[in-house]
């Protein structure tokens, strides 16, 4: 007689539990054989019930629409940890580049989706608002923070990370894929200087080769030069945290 009440949350438990072995299960197996893949199949390969499919998810394109919103949530879920372990700068760059590199096998659900304007749209909305909302968040710290261009729109990042995505795709070489990448979203940063002529400054330095910084690599503030110990890189620990950061991210 107890056990009645504990029925209905276990039930529960068990459909929420149900819903993401079949979540994940389509995620993998769209990627794997293409959107055409029937329902059935997702059911044998989550080894669940196809009733159990259909009660989730009652036609192909809500299950479609769950999985990309899903994947969308889940860079969502990156960009708060990018903004909470890394320098503002570095937090964009890298979670914009995360996107690029997760979302390689996603690509065709957006062209599917972008192609019929017919199918359901509540779920993917709001998860592509929180997705922007990130995007904004990380782009206002970078532009307070003076590492990216003072003209950049979130708009122009999610066109720049849907074309990293297709550029990604496109290389038949993932790691050289991903450089290009790379260069690409180093476009976006400021520049500490305008000229580049103030680090190839050859005139004499006491006691160090010609070849001794003057300028800060990180910065560009002019370094003071000491008369004995090693040539410093870095004008001070904040700028030299700040390319060591960038080094770990890249």
């Amino acid at each position: 007689m107890t056990a009645a009440p504990d029925a209905a949350p276990a039930g529960r438990a068990d459909a929420r539990r149900n819903r993401e072995i079949v979540l994940s299960t389509a995620m993998r197996v769209f990627a794997e054989e293409g959107l055409a893949v029937s329902l059935g199949r997702i059911a044998q390969r989550a080894g669940v019930g196809a009733g159990t499919v259909y009660r989730h998810f009652p036609s192909k394109e809500i299950l479609v629409e769950a999985v990309l919103a899903e994947h969308i949530e889940r860079l969502v879920a990156a960009a708060d940890r990018w903004a909470a372990r890394a320098a503002p700068g570095d937090a964009l760059f890298g979670f914009l580049l995360e996107v690029a590199e997760r979302s390689v096998d996603r690509q065709r659900f957006c062209e599917v989706l972008n192609a019929d304007q017919s199918w359901p749209r509540a779920v993917l909305t709001a998860a592509a608002q929180r997705f922007r909302e990130a995007l904004e968040r990380l782009l206002r710290d970078a532009k307070l923070a003076g590492a990216i261009r003072a003209d950049i729109r979130a708009d122009d990042l999610s066109a720049l990370a849907f074309g990293g995505v297709a550029l990604r795709s496109a290389h038949r070489d993932p790691t050289r894929g991903t450089w290009l990448v790379r260069l690409l979203l180093n476009g976006l940063r400021t520049q500490a200087v305008t000229k580049s002529e103030v680090f190839r400054d050859t005139s004499p330095l006491p006691r160090h080769e010609n070849t001794a910084l003057r300028y800060c690599v990180e910065c560009g503030t002019r370094l003071r030069v000491r008369a004995t110990g090693r040539p410093p890189r870095y004008c001070g620990p904040t700028c030299r945290q700040r390319a060591r950061r960038r080094r770990l991210v890249d």
